[in-house]
């Protein structure tokens, strides 16, 4: 489903990267979604912000389903756990952020 969701956004295209889909808006990177890998769990993907706005940053660290390294000031991959259908559209919401801030 979010990969579908994601291949319809403008100007996105989608290449293999590493077991994994990379999601790209131009020429930049902001997400992948598992095919034959995965990050953390098989139900996991990955976002890219560089660097994640401060506001963005709090509300990630208050989101269970984020994965970050709050230690490192330069994090620029997270990656968000769908535990249930329930979780779609926050991750979506999510992937959406990462994809604004990539021009």
């Amino acid at each position: 489903m979010l990969r579908q969701e994601l291949s319809g956004w403008p100007q996105v295209t989608s290449r293999p990267m590493f077991g994994m889909l990379g999601f790209y808006r131009r020429k930049k990177i902001f997400a992948a979604l598992p095919v034959s890998r995965a990050i953390e769990t098989p139900n996991s993907f990955i976002f890219k912000f560089n660097p994640m706005p401060p506001d963005l940053k709090q509300r990630a660290l208050k989101e269970p389903r984020i994965s970050m390294d709050s230690k490192a000031p330069g994090t620029r991959w997270f990656s968000f756990e769908v535990r249930s259908t329930e979780d779609l559209r926050d991750a979506l919401w999510w992937l959406n952020q990462a994809y604004e801030r990539t021009k």
